[in-house]
């Protein structure tokens, strides 16, 4: 099986040792995006809603450029250092998803890089 790196400047570069995303085969395994204005590298200003909708919004532009959509994400990770922002997550992903909703999980965690308070991945299957 070949894989592919996804790339696109419409949502962050790594700040690290990884791709934005890697296709393999119709699986594209989108890494960990946190709230970074693409243009400018910086951080979101604004509230935790605000936050969480740059995150939304870099997950779908990386969707975009390997071909696919929000819709064609089947598993979402949710990594939030303040867990008493769950309800506020799912309001937000309402106006992102439609039913039905990818698998999920929602993790509190201590920190995350750059001390954002959300932090997303996911995995998303796209027909070939």
């Amino acid at each position: 099986m070949s894989k592919t790196i996804i790339a696109t400047d419409r949502a962050p570069q790594a700040i690290g040792t990884y791709s934005q995303a890697v296709k393999a085969g119709n699986t594209v395994y989108i890494s960990g995006q946190i709230p970074l204005v693409p243009e400018t590298m910086a951080l979101v200003e604004g509230d935790m809603e605000a936050n969480i909708r740059r995150v939304f919004e870099n997950l779908r532009a990386i969707c975009e450029e390997a071909g696919g959509s929000l819709a064609d994400i089947v598993k979402l990770n949710i990594f939030l250092t303040d867990l008493s922002n769950f309800a506020l997550v799912n309001e937000v992903m309402a106006t992102y998803f439609a039913q039905p909703y990818p698998a999920r999980a929602a993790v509190g965690i201590a920190s995350l890089p750059k001390d954002v308070g959300v932090e997303m991945d996911a995995v998303m299957v796209i027909e070939e």
